[in-house]
């Protein structure tokens, strides 16, 4: 992938390891950017507890930041946790640097994590562009709360959900929150297919050059900006 030789260092798998470790700024989790810093201050303004911090920020990411899988770019600066707050819409990756970074900003250690998933309800035409319903390399986030990693996804907004049937996604800071293995009416909504496990940082050229040859009509698409569409308006049960 091209686009990316000049990308900053690739973030690498990590296991446990010291949680102090997952607090600092990256090119990536930018949260030296003023516009993260001040949000995330925003949002935690009169929290008590790093759990109520966590609460409050993955509800802010996963209802302000709306999800939108046409909206996938390449290049590192469509990644960066400033990026994505100021355009208000992301897919699952972007969204978990973000979550990541504003965590991070609260004084929170946290990581990005990666999964496959197969997606029971995706949109017809998504699933055209993809050739299927695995999305690799699914975005989470892990958060140091009560002295362990607790994961947290906070991907699809509220009011996509409600156009889904799917029961919104949500987390108290105590038990991981993943995907939902059902929908509103008792169907197959998300498998977990294969986790890769947690990150010091993005690692973006290894996602993409995953998404190059498992999804060749999608990022084609994308190169020739013609990868857009209303996914909300696509969101309909099947």
């Amino acid at each position: 992938m091209t686009e990316l030789l000049s990308a900053p260092p690739e973030g690498k798998k990590t296991r446990d390891g010291d949680p102090a470790h997952f607090r600092h700024p990256t090119y990536f989790m930018n949260f030296d950017d003023a516009s993260v810093r001040d949000f995330a201050a925003d949002r935690v303004r009169g929290a008590k507890t790093d759990i109520e911090k966590a609460v409050r920020l993955f509800y802010a990411v996963r209802d302000e930041i709306r999800y939108d899988p046409y909206s996938l770019r390449y290049g590192p600066e469509f990644y960066r946790a400033s990026h994505t707050l100021e355009k208000r819409v992301g897919w699952c990756v972007p969204k978990g640097v973000l979550m990541t970074s504003l965590c991070r900003s609260a004084g929170l250690s946290a990581r990005p994590g990666y999964a496959d998933v197969r997606n029971h309800l995706t949109s017809p035409r998504l699933r055209e562009l993809m050739g299927t319903d695995i999305f690799s390399y699914h975005g989470y986030v892990e958060i140091w709360l009560g002295g362990r990693w607790v994961k947290a996804t906070p991907v699809f907004d509220k009011a996509l959900c409600q156009r889904f049937r799917v029961v919104p996604q949500e987390f108290d800071g105590g038990q991981d929150s993943l995907f939902q293995q059902y929908d509103a009416d008792g169907r197959r909504h998300m498998e977990y297919v294969k986790d890769h496990g947690a990150y010091d940082d993005l690692p973006l050229k290894e996602i993409m050059d995953d998404f190059a040859w498992r999804y060749p009509k999608y990022t084609e698409r994308q190169k020739q900006g013609q990868l857009k569409g209303d996914f909300a308006a696509e969101a309909k049960p099947v």
